[in-house]
């Protein structure tokens, strides 16, 4: 019979070196890493140039506040779940580097923070989309869906394509279609992204209930719906081309960063349905950076005269 051994705490005194970093681990920074860097360069699309330096760094600092307060009220709510998994085995509410009270009075503050910090910076438009942001990925994704179906991570990726438009509306105070494409290039980017990483632990998400898709379904279908949502993504994306428009480089990016996104994510399938060897990982790794190199390329396009 299998015994699920709960990690043990560590008792040894905690200085402030590692209380900080317990706090910055609570934030999951990798996170908030790549959700700032679809930010900054849809803002130089939306000023056709570049911004004011100041509400660029006032833009990215609430966007990373908003996001670090999501994943620390995650890291709460998730917390029984967390103790389950080898992969969040190591979260400051596993090891007792951090107790629960000192997790979700940080959340709320830094949530409360990001929230007055943008609207007092930019507008109430980024501020409130920046609430919205909190609240899709607290409550729609990690409370009501990431335990209950196997399509959590498709309708909770929401939370993770607001930094797009909190951007836009932070230079424009006003959305606009560029700003609904890209919006819905990270949508549905998200489950292509995630679901490899989910084939790669999905003893883990077995033992803790979560019914991500490689737990609930074959590798093969796994696969084919990576597939599709990464065809669904690059197509997308070549919308921006003529609405925005764009020019030269982004459009050779965007085809090229594209190409290499669909041979990975249909060698994953290849793989799966021939039960051989699968990395999921390849392409876990290969849509962040097709997605940095995109978006990359949405901000470098307008500075250039062609």
């Amino acid at each position: 019979m299998d015994v699920t051994v709960a990690p043990q705490l560590d008792r040894s005194p905690i200085g402030f070196r590692r209380k900080a970093r317990a706090y910055l681990a609570l934030t999951k920074p990798r996170v908030v890493e790549l959700l700032l860097v679809t930010t900054a360069p849809v803002m130089i699309l939306a000023q056709g140039g570049i911004p004011d330096l100041f509400l660029v760094f006032a833009t990215l600092l609430g966007g990373a506040m908003a996001a670090g307060s999501a994943g620390a009220f995650n890291c709460y709510i998730d917390r029984d779940i967390d103790r389950l998994m080898k992969r969040t085995s190591n979260r400051p509410l596993v090891t007792g580097e951090l107790s629960d009270r000192e997790a979700v009075v940080f959340a709320w503050a830094l949530g409360l923070a990001s929230i007055a910090w943008l609207w007092f910076t930019t507008n109430w438009l980024a501020s409130a989309l920046a609430l919205a942001a909190i609240l899709t990925y607290v409550v729609f994704y990690t409370i009501v869906l990431k335990r209950r179906t196997e399509q959590n991570i498709v309708w909770g990726g929401i939370a993770g394509c607001f930094p797009v438009v909190i951007g836009w509306s932070a230079v424009t105070e006003s959305l606009s279609w560029e700003a609904f494409i890209l919006f819905l290039v990270v949508f549905l980017w998200t489950p292509p992204h995630y679901w490899p990483l989910s084939m790669k632990y999905e003893d883990d998400y077995a033992a803790a209930g979560v019914p991500m898709l490689a737990v609930v379904r074959q590798r093969s279908e796994v696969g084919l719906q990576v597939i599709l949502y990464a065809w669904a993504t690059v197509a997308c994306s070549l919308l921006l081309i003529p609405i925005a428009p764009m020019g030269v480089v982004y459009s050779v990016v965007a085809v090229a960063a594209g190409a290499w996104f669909l041979w990975e994510s249909h060698r994953l399938y290849a793989h799966a349905i021939r039960e051989g060897e699968v990395r999921p990982m390849r392409v876990f790794h290969s849509s962040i950076t097709y997605l940095t190199l995109v978006f990359v390329a949405v901000g470098v396009d307008p500075l250039l005269p062609f």
